[in-house]
Protein backbone atom coordinates (compact mmCIF):
# COMPACT_ATOMS: atom_id res chain seq x y z
CA UNK A 1 0.00 0.00 0.00
CA UNK A 2 1.24 3.71 -0.66
CA UNK A 3 2.34 5.28 1.93
CA UNK A 4 0.93 8.67 3.87
CA UNK A 5 2.21 11.36 4.53
CA UNK A 6 1.98 14.29 7.03
CA UNK A 7 1.45 17.48 5.06
CA UNK A 8 2.32 21.00 6.55
CA UNK A 9 -0.34 22.98 8.00
CA UNK A 10 -2.15 26.11 6.82
CA UNK A 11 -0.15 29.42 8.38
CA UNK A 12 -2.38 31.89 9.92
CA UNK A 13 0.22 34.40 11.64
CA UNK A 14 -0.16 35.79 15.14
CA UNK A 15 0.95 39.33 14.85
CA UNK A 16 -0.69 40.25 18.54
CA UNK A 17 2.03 37.89 19.41
CA UNK A 18 5.02 37.26 17.61
CA UNK A 19 8.13 34.72 18.34
CA UNK A 20 11.25 36.39 19.07
CA UNK A 21 14.54 34.62 17.41
CA UNK A 22 18.06 34.59 17.83
CA UNK A 23 20.81 32.87 15.97
CA UNK A 24 24.05 31.43 16.59
CA UNK A 25 26.33 31.87 14.05
CA UNK A 26 26.72 34.63 11.61
CA UNK A 27 27.89 33.07 7.85
CA UNK A 28 26.54 32.81 4.66
CA UNK A 29 23.55 30.44 5.82
CA UNK A 30 22.75 32.84 9.12
CA UNK A 31 22.63 35.83 6.25
CA UNK A 32 20.47 33.90 3.84
CA UNK A 33 18.04 31.88 6.57
CA UNK A 34 17.52 35.23 8.82
CA UNK A 35 16.70 36.84 5.63
CA UNK A 36 13.69 34.73 4.67
CA UNK A 37 12.55 35.00 8.22
CA UNK A 38 12.14 38.28 7.56
CA UNK A 39 9.21 37.58 5.52
CA UNK A 40 7.56 35.70 8.01
CA UNK A 41 5.63 38.31 9.59
CA UNK A 42 5.25 37.14 13.32
CA UNK A 43 8.79 36.20 13.58
CA UNK A 44 11.58 39.20 14.59
CA UNK A 45 14.80 38.34 15.16
CA UNK A 46 16.22 40.20 18.15
CA UNK A 47 19.64 39.13 18.73
CA UNK A 48 22.73 36.92 17.55
CA UNK A 49 25.16 34.88 19.60
CA UNK A 50 29.37 35.80 17.77
CA UNK A 51 32.32 35.46 18.87
CA UNK A 52 32.94 38.78 17.95
CA UNK A 53 30.45 41.88 18.41
CA UNK A 54 31.32 43.06 15.09
CA UNK A 55 30.53 39.96 13.32
CA UNK A 56 27.31 39.68 15.06
CA UNK A 57 26.76 43.74 14.47
CA UNK A 58 27.21 42.89 10.77
CA UNK A 59 24.38 40.19 10.33
CA UNK A 60 22.13 42.71 10.94
CA UNK A 61 23.19 45.32 8.67
CA UNK A 62 23.50 42.10 5.94
CA UNK A 63 19.61 41.12 5.75
CA UNK A 64 17.69 41.67 2.92
CA UNK A 65 14.53 43.37 4.82
CA UNK A 66 11.31 43.80 2.53
CA UNK A 67 9.76 46.86 1.86
CA UNK A 68 7.59 48.76 4.76
CA UNK A 69 9.47 46.01 7.17
CA UNK A 70 11.80 48.13 9.03
CA UNK A 71 15.83 46.37 9.79
CA UNK A 72 15.71 44.99 12.89
CA UNK A 73 18.26 46.04 15.81
CA UNK A 74 19.90 43.01 16.78
CA UNK A 75 21.68 42.72 20.34
CA UNK A 76 24.82 41.21 19.93
CA UNK A 77 25.76 38.36 22.44
CA UNK A 78 29.01 36.64 23.07
CA UNK A 79 27.55 33.70 25.76
CA UNK A 80 24.46 31.55 24.35
CA UNK A 81 23.55 31.37 28.19
CA UNK A 82 22.78 35.33 27.96
CA UNK A 83 20.91 35.34 24.64
CA UNK A 84 18.68 32.45 26.03
CA UNK A 85 15.78 34.48 28.18
CA UNK A 86 15.61 36.96 25.26
CA UNK A 87 14.25 34.25 22.60
CA UNK A 88 11.87 32.28 22.02
CA UNK A 89 13.26 30.38 19.20
CA UNK A 90 17.08 29.40 18.53
CA UNK A 91 18.24 29.07 14.70
CA UNK A 92 21.91 27.05 15.01
CA UNK A 93 23.61 28.08 11.87
CA UNK A 94 27.10 26.84 13.19
CA UNK A 95 29.45 24.50 11.25
CA UNK A 96 28.27 20.86 12.35
CA UNK A 97 30.78 20.11 15.02
CA UNK A 98 29.45 23.11 16.61
CA UNK A 99 25.50 22.32 16.89
CA UNK A 100 25.18 20.35 20.11
CA UNK A 101 26.71 23.17 22.75
CA UNK A 102 23.74 25.75 22.05
CA UNK A 103 21.30 23.72 21.01
CA UNK A 104 21.63 21.42 24.11
CA UNK A 105 21.57 24.73 26.54
CA UNK A 106 18.67 26.30 24.47
CA UNK A 107 16.80 22.83 25.39
CA UNK A 108 17.60 22.74 28.84
CA UNK A 109 16.11 25.87 29.20
CA UNK A 110 13.00 25.64 27.70
CA UNK A 111 13.96 27.98 24.22
CA UNK A 112 12.63 26.13 21.06
CA UNK A 113 15.50 24.91 18.49
CA UNK A 114 15.58 24.48 14.89
CA UNK A 115 19.51 23.40 14.30
CA UNK A 116 21.14 23.28 10.67
CA UNK A 117 20.95 19.78 8.77
CA UNK A 118 23.53 17.68 10.05
CA UNK A 119 22.09 18.28 13.15
CA UNK A 120 25.30 16.70 14.62
CA UNK A 121 28.25 14.89 13.93
CA UNK A 122 26.98 11.33 15.42
CA UNK A 123 24.33 9.87 16.02
CA UNK A 124 24.71 9.86 20.03
CA UNK A 125 24.73 13.53 19.69
CA UNK A 126 21.36 13.14 18.17
CA UNK A 127 19.94 11.22 20.26
CA UNK A 128 21.02 13.42 23.20
CA UNK A 129 19.55 16.41 21.81
CA UNK A 130 16.19 14.44 20.91
CA UNK A 131 15.96 13.14 24.68
CA UNK A 132 16.62 16.38 26.44
CA UNK A 133 13.48 18.00 23.66
CA UNK A 134 10.98 14.90 25.19
CA UNK A 135 12.46 16.07 28.90
CA UNK A 136 11.86 19.13 28.63
CA UNK A 137 9.04 19.61 26.59
CA UNK A 138 10.53 21.86 24.68
CA UNK A 139 10.59 21.63 20.25
CA UNK A 140 13.01 20.65 18.15
CA UNK A 141 13.17 20.45 14.52
CA UNK A 142 16.45 19.58 12.24
CA UNK A 143 16.69 22.29 9.55
CA UNK A 144 15.98 20.50 6.32
CA UNK A 145 14.04 22.88 4.80
CA UNK A 146 13.59 20.56 1.00
CA UNK A 147 10.66 18.73 2.97
CA UNK A 148 8.35 21.70 3.33
CA UNK A 149 9.22 22.51 -0.82
CA UNK A 150 6.04 23.08 -2.62
CA UNK A 151 7.09 20.50 -4.81
CA UNK A 152 8.39 17.62 -2.32
CA UNK A 153 4.63 18.27 -0.69
CA UNK A 154 3.20 17.69 -3.74
CA UNK A 155 5.42 14.72 -4.66
CA UNK A 156 3.89 13.11 -0.96
CA UNK A 157 0.66 13.51 -1.97
CA UNK A 158 0.51 11.91 -5.09
CA UNK A 159 2.60 9.24 -3.10
CA UNK A 160 0.08 8.67 -0.74
CA UNK A 161 -3.10 8.45 -3.72
CA UNK A 162 -1.44 5.86 -5.01
CA UNK A 163 -0.49 7.92 -8.10
CA UNK A 164 3.20 6.05 -8.02
CA UNK A 165 2.00 2.74 -6.69
CA UNK A 166 5.10 1.56 -4.37
CA UNK A 167 7.95 3.28 -4.58
CA UNK A 168 10.63 1.09 -5.09
CA UNK A 169 13.56 3.35 -6.02
CA UNK A 170 14.55 6.39 -4.88
CA UNK A 171 17.84 7.97 -6.39
CA UNK A 172 19.27 11.58 -5.20
CA UNK A 173 22.14 13.35 -6.03
CA UNK A 174 23.73 16.49 -4.42
CA UNK A 175 27.35 17.26 -5.76
CA UNK A 176 29.82 20.00 -6.64
CA UNK A 177 33.44 20.75 -7.42
CA UNK A 178 35.47 22.44 -4.47
CA UNK A 179 38.92 22.31 -4.96
CA UNK A 180 40.77 20.43 -1.80
CA UNK A 181 42.03 23.10 0.99
CA UNK A 182 42.77 22.16 4.27
CA UNK A 183 41.32 25.31 5.88
CA UNK A 184 37.59 25.19 4.15
CA UNK A 185 35.38 24.35 6.74
CA UNK A 186 34.02 21.50 4.16
CA UNK A 187 37.68 19.93 4.74
CA UNK A 188 38.39 20.86 8.40
CA UNK A 189 37.70 17.52 10.41
CA UNK A 190 37.14 19.95 13.39
CA UNK A 191 33.94 21.29 11.67
CA UNK A 192 32.86 18.02 11.20
CA UNK A 193 34.10 18.48 7.47
CA UNK A 194 33.14 16.17 4.58
CA UNK A 195 30.14 15.90 1.62
CA UNK A 196 28.57 13.09 3.94
CA UNK A 197 27.25 15.80 6.59
CA UNK A 198 26.79 18.97 4.48
CA UNK A 199 25.60 17.43 1.76
CA UNK A 200 24.49 14.26 2.03
CA UNK A 201 21.17 14.60 4.44
CA UNK A 202 19.94 15.90 1.30
CA UNK A 203 19.59 13.08 -1.05
CA UNK A 204 20.40 10.07 2.23
CA UNK A 205 17.20 12.14 4.09
CA UNK A 206 15.26 11.73 0.17
CA UNK A 207 15.09 8.51 0.49
CA UNK A 208 14.44 8.10 4.42
CA UNK A 209 11.57 10.08 3.79
CA UNK A 210 9.87 8.07 1.07
CA UNK A 211 11.20 4.61 1.88
CA UNK A 212 11.72 4.80 5.23
CA UNK A 213 14.17 2.97 7.85
CA UNK A 214 16.70 0.80 5.48
CA UNK A 215 16.83 -2.59 6.31
CA UNK A 216 21.29 -2.02 5.40
CA UNK A 217 23.42 0.15 3.34
CA UNK A 218 26.52 -0.16 1.47
CA UNK A 219 28.58 2.39 1.22
CA UNK A 220 31.23 3.29 -1.36
CA UNK A 221 33.25 6.65 -1.61
CA UNK A 222 37.15 8.34 -1.15
CA UNK A 223 38.58 10.52 1.26
CA UNK A 224 40.67 13.95 1.13
CA UNK A 225 44.36 14.03 2.02
CA UNK A 226 43.79 15.25 5.69
CA UNK A 227 40.85 12.08 5.90
CA UNK A 228 37.73 13.61 5.74
CA UNK A 229 34.67 12.44 2.87
CA UNK A 230 34.86 14.02 -0.24
CA UNK A 231 33.11 11.57 -2.66
CA UNK A 232 30.43 8.99 -1.25
CA UNK A 233 27.35 6.49 -2.90
CA UNK A 234 24.95 5.10 -0.42
CA UNK A 235 23.04 2.25 -1.11
CA UNK A 236 20.24 1.81 0.94
CA UNK A 237 18.40 -1.65 1.03
CA UNK A 238 14.51 -1.75 1.73
CA UNK A 239 12.32 -5.16 1.78
CA UNK A 240 10.82 -5.79 -1.07
CA UNK A 241 13.35 -5.38 -3.45
CA UNK A 242 13.26 -1.42 -2.73
CA UNK A 243 16.12 0.44 -2.74
CA UNK A 244 17.49 4.25 -2.83
CA UNK A 245 20.43 5.41 -4.19
CA UNK A 246 22.44 8.49 -2.80
CA UNK A 247 25.54 10.49 -3.71
CA UNK A 248 27.14 13.25 -2.97
CA UNK A 249 30.79 14.54 -4.10
CA UNK A 250 32.95 17.80 -3.79
CA UNK A 251 34.91 16.30 -6.91
CA UNK A 252 32.63 16.37 -9.34
CA UNK A 253 29.91 18.77 -10.86
CA UNK A 254 26.36 16.49 -10.43
CA UNK A 255 23.04 16.71 -11.66
CA UNK A 256 21.19 17.36 -7.70
CA UNK A 257 18.44 15.98 -9.08
CA UNK A 258 16.18 13.12 -7.79
CA UNK A 259 14.01 10.56 -9.75
CA UNK A 260 11.22 8.83 -7.86
CA UNK A 261 10.08 5.25 -9.59
CA UNK A 262 6.81 3.62 -8.46
CA UNK A 263 5.36 -0.20 -8.86
CA UNK A 264 2.48 1.32 -11.02
CA UNK A 265 5.05 2.61 -13.83
CA UNK A 266 5.05 5.82 -12.92
CA UNK A 267 7.95 7.79 -12.16
CA UNK A 268 8.66 11.33 -10.85
CA UNK A 269 11.69 13.64 -11.78
CA UNK A 270 12.84 16.35 -9.45
CA UNK A 271 14.46 19.10 -11.73
CA UNK A 272 17.59 20.92 -10.47
CA UNK A 273 18.24 21.64 -7.60
CA UNK A 274 16.10 19.55 -5.91
CA UNK A 275 17.05 20.39 -2.34
CA UNK A 276 14.64 23.61 -3.84
CA UNK A 277 13.11 22.77 -6.99
CA UNK A 278 10.47 24.57 -8.77
CA UNK A 279 10.13 22.34 -11.21
CA UNK A 280 8.71 18.87 -11.43
CA UNK A 281 7.62 16.54 -14.20
CA UNK A 282 5.42 13.13 -13.91
CA UNK A 283 5.97 10.54 -16.96
CA UNK A 284 3.21 7.66 -16.99
CA UNK A 285 3.94 4.56 -19.16
CA UNK A 286 0.87 6.06 -21.27
CA UNK A 287 0.66 9.93 -21.43
CA UNK A 288 2.41 13.27 -21.98
CA UNK A 289 4.82 14.23 -19.16
CA UNK A 290 2.69 16.16 -16.39
CA UNK A 291 5.33 19.22 -15.24
CA UNK A 292 4.41 20.88 -11.95
CA UNK A 293 5.97 24.27 -11.39
CA UNK A 294 6.17 25.97 -8.05
CA UNK A 295 7.42 30.06 -6.87
CA UNK A 296 9.78 30.11 -4.39
CA UNK A 297 9.09 32.20 -1.41
CA UNK A 298 12.57 34.06 -0.70
CA UNK A 299 15.45 31.87 -0.87
CA UNK A 300 13.34 28.60 -0.40
CA UNK A 301 13.74 28.87 3.17
CA UNK A 302 10.08 30.46 4.25
CA UNK A 303 7.73 27.05 4.56
CA UNK A 304 10.14 25.45 7.06
CA UNK A 305 10.10 28.86 9.17
CA UNK A 306 6.29 29.29 9.00
CA UNK A 307 6.35 25.92 10.17
CA UNK A 308 8.49 26.33 13.73
CA UNK A 309 6.62 29.36 14.35
CA UNK A 310 3.02 27.45 13.79
CA UNK A 311 4.53 24.19 16.39
CA UNK A 312 6.14 26.43 18.49
CA UNK A 313 2.99 28.39 19.16
CA UNK A 314 0.72 25.04 19.28
CA UNK A 315 2.94 23.73 22.21
CA UNK A 316 4.37 20.54 20.20
CA UNK A 317 7.63 20.02 20.60
CA UNK A 318 8.32 18.24 17.21
CA UNK A 319 7.09 18.83 13.74
CA UNK A 320 5.13 16.10 12.01
CA UNK A 321 6.73 16.84 8.70
CA UNK A 322 10.36 16.51 10.24
CA UNK A 323 10.16 14.39 12.82
CA UNK A 324 12.43 13.42 15.51
CA UNK A 325 12.41 9.60 14.31
CA UNK A 326 13.62 11.00 10.61
CA UNK A 327 16.30 12.74 12.00
CA UNK A 328 17.62 9.50 13.53
CA UNK A 329 17.34 7.60 11.14
CA UNK A 330 19.55 9.80 8.63
CA UNK A 331 21.39 10.42 11.11
CA UNK A 332 22.49 6.98 11.82
CA UNK A 333 23.05 6.54 8.20
CA UNK A 334 24.90 8.83 7.89
CA UNK A 335 27.22 8.01 11.03
CA UNK A 336 27.30 4.48 9.59
CA UNK A 337 28.38 5.25 6.27
CA UNK A 338 31.35 7.52 8.23
CA UNK A 339 32.49 4.57 10.09
CA UNK A 340 32.29 2.25 7.47
CA UNK A 341 34.57 4.52 5.45
CA UNK A 342 36.86 5.28 8.09
CA UNK A 343 35.76 8.61 9.64
CA UNK A 344 35.24 9.61 12.88
CA UNK A 345 34.34 12.85 14.05
CA UNK A 346 33.85 11.99 17.75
Amino acid sequence: MPRSFPIPAEYVPDLEHPLRWGVVGTGTIAQIVMSDLMLVPDAHLVGVCSRTVERGAALGASLDVPNGRPRPTLAVFQDIADMLPEIDVLYVATPHAQHIGPALAALEAGTAVLSEKAITVHYRDAEALVEASRRNRTFLMEAVWMRFNPLHVKLREMIGAGVLGDVLRVDADFSFVLAYDPEHRLFDPAQGGGALLDMGPYPVGLVQMLLGDPTSIAVHGSLAPNGVDDNVTILMRYPNGAAGIATCTMRLDGPRTATVMGSSGVWVDIHANALCPDRMTLHRPNGAPEVFEANIEGSGYVPQLREVQMRVRSGEIESPVMPHRDTLSTMKVLTDALAELGVNYE
